[in-house]
C-alpha cells in the first residue's frame, strides 16, 4: 500500500457512497456522528445548532462523495474539517445576521465585512471567539483521536482528577507507565494550541512529568 493511501475502510466508504448505497451513510453516521455533534456543540455552546451541523455534514457526504480526497488525510479527518467549516460559518452567521438586519433590513447584497459596518459589530471579537472555539474543538478531536491508552489515561487525570499514583491503579500499569501515557497525551493536547489545560493540573503531577 503506498504511503499516502486511505485505509481500506476509507476507500470502500467512499466508492460505497458514490454508488447511493444508504447503508453506508448509516455506517458512516454510527461511527462518526458523535464526534460531529461534540465538536459542533463545543465550537457552538448549542444543542440545537449542534444538530443542524451534524445533518448538514452528513448531508454534504452523502452528495458529494467525491469531494474527499484520501491524499489529504483519513475520512474521519475529512469529516472533522466540514463539520470545523460549517460550524465557523454558523457561528459567523449568527453573530452577523441580526446586526445586519437591524441596520440595513438585510444583507442587500454586502459582502460580509460590510454588514458590520455601523451595526456596533466587534469582527475582532468574533475572530476570537471563532479562533477559541477551534481550538478547543480540535483539541477534543485530538483526544477522540489518540489511543486508547492514552485518553483514558488524560480522562482520568482531567476529568477525574486522579494523580498520576491513582491514575497507574485504576489502569492497572506502573507509575511510570501512567507517567509515560500523560507525557505523550499532553504532548499531543498542545498542538492544539488551545488553553484549557493551562494553570489547571490535576493533583500531584507539577513538573513530574
Amino acid at each position: 500500500m503506498a504511503k499516502n493511501a486511505p485505509p481500506r475502510w476509507d476507500r470502500r466508504m467512499q466508492q460505497r457512497l458514490a454508488r447511493g448505497e444508504a447503508a453506508a451513510l448509516g455506517e458512516l453516521y454510527d461511527r462518526f456522528a458523535s464526534l460531529v455533534h461534540s465538536q459542533a456543540n463545543r465550537m457552538l455552546d448549542d444543542e440545537s445548532a449542534a444538530d443542524l451541523v451534524t445533518r448538514e455534514v452528513f448531508g454534504y457526504v452523502w452528495e458529494n462523495p467525491d469531494a474527499y480526497d484520501p491524499k489529504q488525510g483519513s475520512m474521519r479527518s475529512w469529516v472533522a474539517r466540514l463539520t470545523h467549516r460549517e460550524s465557523v460559518q454558523r457561528l459567523r452567521r449568527t453573530a452577523a445576521a441580526p446586526r445586519a438586519d437591524d441596520a440595513y433590513g438585510s444583507y442587500g447584497g454586502r459582502g460580509e465585512d460590510d454588514a458590520y459596518e455601523g451595526t456596533g459589530a466587534d469582527p475582532a471579537g468574533l475572530e476570537e471567539r471563532v479562533r477559541l472555539a477551534t481550538a478547543a474543538a480540535r483539541a477534543d478531536y485530538i483526544v477522540a483521536s489518540m489511543p486508547s491508552p492514552l485518553r483514558a489515561a488524560l480522562e482520568l487525570a482531567y476529568i477525574q482528577r486522579r494523580d498520576y499514583r491513582q491514575t497507574a491503579t485504576d489502569l492497572g500499569v506502573t507509575e511510570d507507565e501512567a507517567r509515560r501515557r500523560l507525557r505523550l497525551g499532553l504532548q499531543l493536547l498542545s498542538t492544539a494550541h488551545t488553553r484549557p489545560l493551562e494553570g489547571s493540573s490535576p493533583p500531584g503531577y507539577g513538573r513530574s512529568l
